[in-house]
């Protein structure tokens, strides 16, 4: 099993509230094709294929699917989350009741393919950012109900998560800027909050140009600074400025054709939604013949 990272919520009891809406969802009141064509106790064995290149990811989630319909399922783990796979390459195989295992396959393979999509494009921009030293983050700009599965598939691809939700880092973006009357009563006014709170959260803010880049330092209080919209000859200034006394983060506009770019600014971190909102799912699909073991 792959190492989790560390996620502000109880990660197995929201994996868990997934896979049963998940089923609800597709099951309803039963799979009607399987009960009318198969006999009840037929016995029968599955290989999960690959049909295109990339990383791996959801084999536990697979694993927990077949478990929850039918815990005599006995599946065999081949490939590992994060692994390297090529088209024809066989990630597991599974045996069990008839019924169970086509009851388990379409929730399976969605949750499969679409993390191993963006586990894919979280490796390839990994990989563009090699030797500079800036790590890519992930978004909110997930699909609703299933934020968990997308952000561990950034993970099991070699990037990293930003904060889960609003809820667990004070992000001072330009619409509470401009509603709170400026840049200083922003960031006083979430300091207040915290020892008024006492919630142990740290503060991010964003600054639309180099002036307001001026602005927060010369403020003070905060952890992170995140340059948006900016581009790479502006952010290195910035980076200039911030001279290390504030974690730099760089986001807006951020592709595969910019990212070294943006990288080799020396900025820390690089946050980009196309880790999550646009990516291919990875072919793949599960066939499913009577008998073996």
């Amino acid at each position: 099993m792959l190492k989790i990272h560390s996620y502000p919520i109880n990660f197995y009891k929201e994996l868990d509230s997934i896979i049963d809406k998940g089923l609800k969802e597709d099951l309803g009141s039963g799979d009607c094709t399987s009960i009318a064509t198969i006999a009840p106790r037929m016995m029968a064995t599955g290989k999960l294929l690959v049909k295109s290149n990339g990383i791996i990811a959801g084999l536990e989630v697979a694993e927990r699917i077949f478990r929850k319909i039918d815990k005599e399922t006995k599946i065999r783990i081949i490939k590992r989350d994060g692994q390297k796979v090529c088209k024809g390459d066989i990630a597991f195989t599974v045996h069990g009741n008839a019924r169970s295992l086509l009851a388990a396959e379409r929730l399976t393979l969605n949750c499969m393919q679409r993390m191993s999509g963006i586990a894919t494009q979280a490796h390839y921009y990994t990989a563009l950012c090699t030797d500079t030293g800036a790590k890519v983050l992930d978004t909110r700009k997930t699909t609703p109900g299933i934020r968990l599965l997308e952000k561990w598939a950034v993970a099991i691809g070699g990037a990293y998560n930003h904060r889960y939700g609003l809820f667990d880092m004070i992000l001072i973006k330009d619409n509470h800027i401009d509603c709170s009357g400026g840049i200083k009563n922003a960031i006083t006014s979430a300091q207040s909050y915290l020892k008024r709170t006492r919630k142990k959260l740290n503060i991010e803010i964003e600054a639309r140009n180099l002036k307001e880049v001026e602005d927060i330092i010369e403020t003070g209080g905060v952890n992170r600074i995140l340059l948006d919209n900016l581009p790479p000859t502006e952010v290195a200034k910035a980076i200039k400025m911030i001279d290390g006394r504030f974690e730099s983060e760089v986001s807006g506009g951020i592709n595969e054709k910019n990212i070294k770019r943006y990288a080799r600014t020396g900025v820390n971190f690089i946050s980009t939604g196309s880790l999550t909102h646009s990516v291919k799912c990875m072919d793949m699909s599960l066939k499913i013949t009577p008998g073996g073991k």
